[in-house]
């Protein structure tokens, strides 16, 4: 193994918190610095796969995107993990819905993460087919949204190797486990609770809801960095406790 990370390149090791919010686009990575973070600096760069570090309550965050998919995703949160002794990392990211009951732009909070995928498979010759995210930080999640009164969804997603508006879903559903019922679909959570569990880490997914089959409501790219806003504040209350 390396002896130094390949992917993020800091002046410092302790330019990175041991706690970090991963969104998969770098630019909203910059986006909730500079909205949320006091104090905030660019502190990688490599890739463009950008990362800062500021304060949030007091409290030293560093917030940096993961990329898309679970083969990115795995590097990023491998290398803080592992070089950078991170503790906790909170995915704040984007899904489509697959629950009739859940709107445009609702919050999902995953409490399993199921796939078909090769990656873990690749990864350590296992296909778990279902992953879960740290207890605790599910609960300090919940208790946050209860004390920003915020209504959080809490269920089943499912992580894909491809763009579910773009594949045939219905098939994948299909297939799925009959007894998961799957709220949300996404593209990285699943390689996250892998990288987590192998590392002993903590982890978590938030996911903002942004298409839906069940509704013809569509977010602009504006409206999309807007309806974050609120699943944002409560991975940052929340990853502090």
């Amino acid at each position: 193994m390396n002896k130094i990370p390949l992917h993020i390149k800091c002046e410092n090791k302790d330019d990175i918190a041991d706690i970090v919010l991963m969104p998969g686009d770098p630019l909203r990575a910059k986006y909730i610095a500079e909205k949320f973070l006091k104090d905030f600096k660019l502190v990688t760069s490599v890739r463009n796969m950008l990362g800062f570090t500021g304060y949030y309550k007091d409290r030293k965050v560093t917030v940096m995107g993961s990329g898309m998919g679970m083969p990115s995703m795995s590097i990023y949160a491998f290398e803080l993990f592992h070089f950078f002794d991170v503790k906790k990392i909170i995915r704040v990211g984007t899904c489509g819905v697959n629950d009739p009951n859940i709107n445009i732009p609702d919050i999902i909070l995953a409490d399993l993460a199921y796939s078909e995928t090769n990656f873990d498979y690749t990864y350590e010759s296992i296909h778990h087919g279902v992953l879960y995210p740290d207890k605790e930080l599910n609960n300090d999640i919940i208790e946050s949204a209860k004390k920003l009164n915020l209504h959080i969804n809490v269920g089943s997603i499912i992580t894909c190797d491809a763009f579910g508006p773009y594949a045939n879903m219905k098939k994948v559903y299909e297939r799925a486990p009959k007894d998961i019922k799957i709220i949300g679909e996404e593209m990285e959570a699943y390689a996250l609770f892998l990288i987590s569990q192998k590392l002993n880490r903590k982890a978590a997914c938030l996911l903002t809801c942004v298409d839906s089959p069940f509704s013809s409501k569509i977010l602009s790219i504006e409206d999309r960095e807007r309806s974050l806003d609120k699943m944002i504040m409560l991975a940052l209350d929340a990853i502090i406790k």
